[in-house]
């Protein structure tokens, strides 16, 4: 049975790690708030207090938290207790410097850039996009892992520490962040013209420029339901980051996204899910 040492259980990671213990693998769950990991319990992990603990007899170490100084603390701390060559599965989105960071403190471990697309659904289902960059040597003991949390795995390079996995979900981000304040706006938009703001997703609906995402986010700003898939505040986290990213490239729809996360957040809202971007629509 392959052990994996899991560090981060939060909306993201909880799932992730039961979809391992469902195929097979035994895990060993480390969270900085204990109690998130101790659910896992009931489904068979071994919670542990640290992460030097969680990576004792691991066979994986996989990191699934909220930002790079949090993956470089907990992560690092892990790696520091297994034998060299032991795949280190960098899951979250923490940017091209976090990477960066992460592999500073590898030390012997073989890094993996392996962020995913999705949210809480997907990863619940174990449907999730892997965007992975591993050298080749390493890739059948990582693959049985993304099996089990994704519903793909694309391949994107050998040199994890370039960190290709990383680039593609920044650029996918950057689309989803954009659709998600489109539809909030859109919608915004349509009430403000005093029309009923469903008509939007019906004109929409079946047509080149319709989405599936744009009803998902639109159902939920209508019916008033930010139960979270992926927070406001966890979307202006990685808004940063693509500002970061971009550097001197100007992205003028990202800029204006990164402040639209901004107002919702601070008005309240940065615990909901991120469709309550809609609320910086308004003044005030």
């Amino acid at each position: 049975m392959t052990t994996v040492a899991f560090l981060g259980t939060g909306t993201m990671g909880a799932p992730m790690a039961r979809n391992l213990l469902a195929h097979g693998f035994a895990v060993r769950a480390w969270n900085r708030t204990r109690a998130r990991a101790d659910e896992l319990a009931a489904d068979g992990a071994t919670v542990t207090d640290t992460p030097a603990e969680a990576a004792d007899g691991a066979d994986l170490l996989v990191t699934m938290l909220l930002d790079a100084d949090a993956t470089v603390a907990a992560g690092g701390a892990a790696a520091a207790a297994l034998p060299a060559g032991t795949p280190w599965v960098q899951m979250a989105t923490i940017g091209l410097e976090g990477l960066a960071k992460v592999a500073a403190v590898a030390g012997g471990t073989t890094l993996v850039d392996a962020p995913v697309l999705g949210t809480r659904a997907p990863a619940e289902q174990g449907t999730l996009t892997v965007l992975a960059a591993a050298p080749e040597e390493v890739r059948d003991r990582v693959r049985p892992v993304f099996d089990a949390v994704g519903g793909r795995t694309l391949w994107l390079g050998t040199d994890a520490a370039r960190g290709d996995g990383t680039r593609v979900k920044l650029a996918a981000n950057n689309w989803v962040l954009s659709l998600t304040n489109a539809v909030g706006e859109s919608i915004a938009l349509a009430e403000a013209l005093g029309v009923d703001p469903h008509l939007f997703l019906e004109a929409i609906e079946g047509g080149a420029v319709d989405s599936p995402y744009a009803h998902l986010k639109g159902s939920a700003i209508l019916d008033g339901d930010f139960t979270p898939a992926f927070t406001v505040d966890g979307a202006r986290k990685d808004a940063g980051l693509i500002a970061e990213a971009a550097g001197e490239l100007r992205l003028d729809v990202a800029e204006a996204v990164r402040a639209r996360f901004t107002r919702a957040a601070a008005a309240g809202h940065g615990s909901q899910d991120m469709a309550a971007a809609y609320y910086a629509s308004f003044r005030g």
